[in-house]
């Protein structure tokens, strides 16, 4: 269980569900419910992949495309802070509807497609995710024995737990939006992308600190 627990806490504190749910909700606050529960499936579907894949083969193919992990933060972080940017500037949802019908709208798009970008990649598992998902599966046991079936059934584990818990906090975005209240909503939310947009820029600031850690000026210091 020692590799469940790792696993399961250090993706489950960076994900975050709950707070993902806000901001799943302010990105989708104007579909019809029945879109909203189809789209936030396929977060979870592709939440399960990207996590998956980033765990077992994620470090040969950042090796394979020459692709640092310092580089992928940097790229990460550009984009988790553009979409932070954008929910914090547009116009309040709430506002918004008072001046359409009152029925929620339907998109005309597949949601399967509607769900992977922005709202999976990079705004529920993003660069974050995808680094420590990597920085574990680089621990596994060497070999082909009992040690690393262990780990993988553990970390599968881990793995589909988070995206459950994924699917389930923002399936009923909306009813704990109720619960809070339109005005707490709008705050939750409002609070939600300035963290997200804060995220950005942090994890952009670690990827290029890395970056310029490796400048030969950085590592060859004032005699």
């Amino acid at each position: 269980m020692k590799t469940f627990l790792l696993a399961f806490t250090a993706l489950f504190s960076i994900v975050n569900p709950l707070s993902g749910a806000f901001i799943f909700y302010g990105a989708t606050s104007g579909l019809a419910q029945r879109e909203r529960a189809a789209v936030s499936r396929w977060v979870a579907i592709y939440a399960f992949s990207i996590v998956c894949a980033s765990l077992y083969i994620g470090a040969y193919v950042l090796g394979f495309f020459g692709i640092s992990i310092p580089v992928l933060r940097v790229a990460g972080g550009i984009v988790i802070a553009m979409s932070g940017w954008r929910m914090l500037t547009e116009p309040d949802a709430t506002e918004h509807r008072r001046s359409e019908t009152p029925s929620p709208r339907s998109i005309d798009i597949p949601p399967s497609r509607l769900a992977f970008y922005p709202l999976t990649m990079p705004l529920t598992t993003g660069p974050g995710t995808i680094s420590v998902a990597i920085s574990l599966g680089a621990s596994r046991p060497s070999g082909l024995h009992a040690p690393l079936l262990e780990f993988f059934v553990e970390t599968l584990v881990a793995v589909a737990l988070l995206t459950l818990l994924i699917y389930v906090a923002y399936r009923y975005s909306s009813r704990i939006a109720e619960a809070i209240g339109a005005t707490g909503t709008t705050i939750i939310v409002r609070l939600s992308a300035f963290l997200l947009f804060c995220i950005g820029i942090q994890v952009l600031w670690n990827g290029a600190a890395e970056l310029l850690g490796t400048l030969p000026l950085g590592s060859a210091g004032i005699s």
